[in-house]
């Protein structure tokens, strides 16, 4: 099915790229800086999210986890480290709009 196998997927990492900053907002002091920090963070975080999910993805459906890294645990991560590359075209964008728009919350420090 269509919603499976793409739009709830998409529409799940396009809500995580907004919420993995605003939830890091919370224990991530303000500051310019920090605000870098936070977006590193948060890259790197969305990347593990993203490559979780398309694993997940392939165990859902049917396709069991020893066959995915049969031919050893290297060209298995490549893959999947390159589907979570990939998959930052739908959270990145989102993801720069959320960070983008937390400085607006600040109560300590000024843009």
């Amino acid at each position: 099915m269509l919603g499976d196998g793409l739009i709830v997927p998409a529409l799940a990492l396009a809500l995580m790229g907004w919420l993995v900053p605003r939830l890091l907002s919370l224990v991530w002091p303000e500051g310019v800086w920090p605000l870098f920090a936070l977006a590193f963070v948060a890259t790197l975080a969305m990347f593990g999210l993203g490559t979780s999910m398309f694993v997940v993805l392939y165990v859902w459906q049917g396709v069991p986890l020893v066959t995915l890294f049969q031919d050893g645990l290297g060209p298995g991560l490549w893959h999947f480290a390159r589907l979570g590359l990939i998959s930052a075209l739908l959270w990145a964008p989102i993801m720069v709009l959320s960070v983008a728009g937390l400085p607006k919350h600040w109560v300590k420090e000024t843009w």
